[in-house]
């Protein structure tokens, strides 16, 4: 009896592994036309630059070859969110030759290189700005566009200021601000609707944040509650994304455009190396409207009305204080913290209609 279950256990393991090998050809998904067929002149490629002294990782996908360069800056900071490109495949590609940069320390450009002393904001800003010369020198673009997301925005926002003459445009989507007093909200909506639900376990667990210093602040926002709990109420990476394990653990492992190495790496720099370093504490607690109170290119924000992981109004709190040669808020009702993966039909027509216009018709 024992031989035979140690024989299933053992099968299923080796069915898993081939399960993931399968899954995980390390090559990213081919750009194809409604009828399935690989577009002619497309490119969809996994690239490494040596960028601020380390090897670091891309991915660079051009449906026309003539459109212009949009450098797109995941969040975390260092957890890349490729995984959903692949899934929900929003279509940036249709405007914009498009290059999905993997931040030192995480992804594809997690390696032992990277020291805990580089992860700062400042490292990653420059790190954002030689990836941008990069891509100017190689698709010959004078400028570029730049959109970052969440945890990304503190590291564009320091490439954009420093470098302005760089970029055509600033597309913030949940732009954060003052993340520790957005964190106290988060912790309040959340422990109200335990309390509503008279769920004394889970108000137990909150209670034990003490939300009033720094370090129960960065305790919550690190904490596996925090992430249940958003997703699980609406609040989080998307409206309709309940579950942490099924709709980010598992499309992670099943995205075929990493390998079995590089999804580790993934986890890895997650959950062991970007813990030891102090880049959340310093995004948790710089107040980044005071730090950069004025940009000098066209800047939209864009943020979902049910976003708590990024509060939205402290973000609007901080656009209506940017000073700014043009400026534009766009608010997307039905989404939570990213508006590009839950309302990307609405998000294409701001991109064609007003950032590539130099507009702002659309805006709130």
């Amino acid at each position: 009896m024992i031989t035979l279950t140690l024989a299933i256990i053992f099968g299923l393991f080796f069915m898993m592994a081939a399960v993931l090998l399968y899954v995980s050809p390390g090559i990213p998904l081919a750009i194809k036309d409604a009828n399935g067929n690989t577009i002619n002149g497309s490119i969809s490629e996994k690239v490494f630059v040596h960028i601020g002294g380390i090897r670091q990782g891309m991915f660079i996908r051009i449906k026309n070859i003539n459109n212009p360069v949009l450098l797109y800056v995941h969040g975390g900071p260092g957890f890349p969110n490729y995984f959903l490109i692949e899934k929900f495949k929003p279509g940036l590609e249709d405007f914009f030759t498009v290059c999905y940069w993997e931040q030192r320390g995480g992804g594809l450009s997690y390696t032992p290189e990277v020291t805990t002393e580089s992860m700062t904001l400042k490292q990653l800003g420059s790190d954002a700005v030689d990836v941008t010369n990069y891509l100017r020198e190689r698709f010959g673009k004078e400028k570029i566009y730049l959109l970052a997301h969440s945890g990304g925005t503190p590291v564009a926002l320091s490439a954009v200021s420093n470098a302005p003459l760089l970029f055509h445009a600033y597309i913030a989507m949940a732009q954060i601000t003052r993340q520790s007093a957005s964190e106290k909200i988060a912790y309040e909506y959340i422990l109200e609707k335990y309390m509503e639900r008279d769920d004394q376990h889970s108000v137990s667990d909150m209670k034990k944040f003490d939300m009033e210093t720094d370090s129960g602040i960065h305790l919550f926002h690190n904490s596996v509650i925090r992430d249940n709990a958003m997703h699980e109420m609406g609040i989080g990476t998307m409206r309709n994304m309940k579950s942490v394990f099924k709709d980010i653990f598992i499309p992670v492992w099943t995205c075929r455009a990493y390998t079995v190495r590089e999804k580790l790496k993934i986890w890895k720099s997650k959950l062991i190396f970007l813990p030891e370093t102090n880049l959340k504490r310093e995004i948790l607690t710089t107040d980044f409207s005071n730090l950069f109170p004025e940009i000098d290119v066209p800047v939209y924000f864009i943020s979902g009305k049910y976003d708590l992981t990024v509060n939205i109004e402290i973000s609007r709190e901080y656009y209506q204080s940017l000073n700014s040669p043009l400026k534009g808020f766009y608010t997307f009702e039905n989404s939570a913290h990213s508006p590009l993966f839950e309302e990307p039909e609405r998000f294409r027509k701001i991109l064609d209609q007003d950032i590539l216009k130099s507009q702002i018709s659309l805006s709130d």
